[in-house]
């Protein structure tokens, strides 16, 4: 992995800095800030809210099952407005659903509002018709993709790039009272030196692109 600089300093002060228990070589990928770059592995359960009146509402729990971050959607938007948020409730991005684009494509922005000098980064499909979903991940205005999402078949599981070096890793949880209740379950590791803030967003633009092209196929069957 080569070494990134935070692209986008985060001045918060609300989440802690972690202890650096791995030594000064840790190279991190900082996205949304260099606070939640973790020099050794975190392992997140991103949790669906059961009940949520847009659909896309997530609580986000370290492995002692502690709040780190959360999501909300906009009641009044709907579908097409995600807000992450720190441990404190604080604005962290607010991801939006790009209107006109050939392509499924989501933009997180810093902050709330949607001004184009706050935009952070842009995923969206990588192709219009896709076996498995694939995302490709652009920061701020960059017209090459800086990371890449590639997903399983059926959705059970995926996978983070930077280059080809691994940065993180999402599997879907399925038990009897997570399906009987509507409650989806990620499960998410984040490998040393990266940003579990942004690798959270994009593990739910994920599942919104993949919700929505069920949807669809769900309506051209019926």
């Amino acid at each position: 992995m080569q070494t990134q600089q935070s692209y986008f300093p985060f001045q918060s002060q609300s989440q802690p800095q972690p202890q650096n228990l791995a030594g000064p070589n840790i190279r991190t990928v900082a996205v949304v800030g260099q606070q939640f770059c973790a020099p050794y592995p975190i392992e997140l359960t991103v949790q669906k809210k059961v009940i949520s009146f847009s659909g896309g509402d997530f609580n986000v729990l370290d492995s002692n099952g502690n709040l780190f971050l959360s999501v909300d959607g906009r009641v009044l938007s709907l579908r097409d407005k995600r807000i992450l948020r720190d441990q404190q409730g604080n604005l962290l991005l607010t991801m939006k659903k790009k209107l006109l684009s050939l392509h499924e494509t989501w933009e997180a922005y810093r902050g709330e509002g949607t001004k184009q000098e706050n935009l952070i980064f842009t995923a969206g499909k990588s192709t219009l018709f896709q076996l498995r979903t694939s995302l490709n991940v652009y920061l701020g205005n960059n017209s090459h993709s800086d990371f890449k999402v590639k997903g399983s078949f059926f959705e059970r599981s995926c996978t983070i790039y930077q280059g080809r070096t691994v940065i993180a890793e999402m599997r879907r949880k399925y038990t009897v009272s997570q399906v009987l209740m509507g409650r989806d379950t990620f499960t998410v590791t984040v490998y040393p030196g990266v940003d579990y803030a942004f690798i959270v967003a994009l593990v739910v633009i994920l599942d919104e692109i993949n919700k929505e092209t069920r949807e669809r196929e769900a309506a051209a069957v019926a």
